[in-house]
């Protein structure tokens, strides 16, 4: 029986992370309803008053295609990514100003953290990585 206990503690704590993974995602779905009203995300997203966003993470600040961007954000020399992300939605004027996103920001650490893992798992393409 002592063989199996490691295999045993492995299995569930690889079925314990996923599980935390999926309550993240679910969270993070339910927290992009606060920006439906600009933005769209997955398959078929297209720009609305803000961007798509797809393909996030990685690219450069500015850059979907067909929507037109502030100045402050063309030129802002961002590249989305985790970090990037974190500190730019508590608030988005702040952080880049001129820019048109006029949200509130979402201050909430684990919140924000969820939001993002939602995101992040959408390719440019709009399909789930």
């Amino acid at each position: 029986m002592r063989f199996y206990l490691p295999a045993l503690i492995t299995t569930t704590l690889a079925l314990s992370a996923a599980a935390a993974q999926a309550q993240d995602l679910a969270a993070g779905e339910q927290s992009f309803r606060k920006c439906l009203p600009c933005h769209a995300v997955g398959d078929g997203a297209a720009n609305k008053v803000g961007p798509e966003l797809n393909g996030l993470d990685g690219r450069k600040a500015g850059t979907a295609p067909n929507y037109s961007y502030s100045d402050a954000n063309k030129n802002s020399g961002m590249v989305w990514n985790e970090a990037t992300f974190k500190e730019y939605i508590v608030n988005p004027m702040a952080k880049m100003p001129g820019t048109k996103m006029a949200f509130p920001g979402i201050k909430n650490e684990t919140e924000v953290g969820n939001l993002w893992a939602y995101l992040k798992q959408f390719g440019a393409d709009g399909k789930i990585k």
